[in-house]
């Protein structure tokens, strides 16, 4: 008789959050996922100053512990700070982002797939776009999970924008979400060729109720590998 093998997921905070703070806000995930997906949490490489204003940033809203204050790029690189609606020609950390991505991988992995929440799930977008134009071969991932994602406004990033990007992904978002306002999210969909959606009435946060079960098991199951 076969058995489904858990599928491996790499996880990507939010900003100003860790990987232990973020596994912390994802337990319901986790325990709705159970030995269906295991989560691994990384943190990302830039450390974010204590005393800006967690409405800079995108994490968790209302989260201003100081373990969690790291992030993947700053929009603001003299300031460093970062806001998801900031425009900037140039932004700070996002190869030191890639390449701890790319660390993980290679010590942690393989991974069948990525889930991101908030500016986490802006840098899986980025990914999945550098792992289809093949300019980042370690990459493999065969779907993403992509949480109160958005594009970023930055313009050094317009070309992770600029080709449909293939992989499988599933679209989250909060209709009521104060910090990446639900339109920044659906902005996002049009780089991808055929995203899943779900919508929760929620706000800023990784939804997992019940009613969310049957849409996260639908799109995991398309992945699940047989043994």
């Amino acid at each position: 008789m076969s058995a489904n093998t858990a599928l491996r997921v790499l996880c990507l905070h939010g900003y100003r959050q860790n990987a232990v703070s973020f596994r912390e806000k994802t337990g319901a995930l986790r325990k709705l996922l159970k030995n269906r997906v295991e989560l691994v949490y990384i943190t990302a490489p830039l450390e974010v100053p204590s005393q800006l204003d967690n409405a800079q940033g995108c994490g968790q809203a209302g989260e201003v512990t100081a373990e969690a204050l790291r992030g993947w790029w700053f929009s603001d690189g003299q300031q460093r700070s970062f806001h998801a609606g900031q425009e900037c020609e140039e932004s700070e950390g996002l190869e030191a982002s890639v390449e701890v991505v790319r660390a993980a991988v290679r010590e942690q992995g393989p991974f069948d797939g990525v889930l991101g929440f908030s500016q986490g799930a802006a840098l899986v977008a980025m990914l999945l776009a550098l792992q289809e134009s093949g300019q980042e071969p370690e990459l493999h991932f065969h779907f993403a999970i992509i949480i109160s994602g958005f594009r970023s406004a930055c313009a050094q990033h317009a070309r992770f924008y600029s080709i449909p990007v293939a992989t499988p992904t599933l679209h989250v978002f909060g209709e009521v979400d104060a910090v990446i306002p639900i339109q920044m999210s659906r902005d996002l969909l049009a780089v991808f060729e055929e995203p899943d959606v779900l919508t929760h009435s929620g706000g800023h946060f990784v939804p997992a109720a019940s009613a969310h079960k049957s849409v996260y098991l639908n799109f995991i199951q398309r992945f699940q590998k047989q043994t």
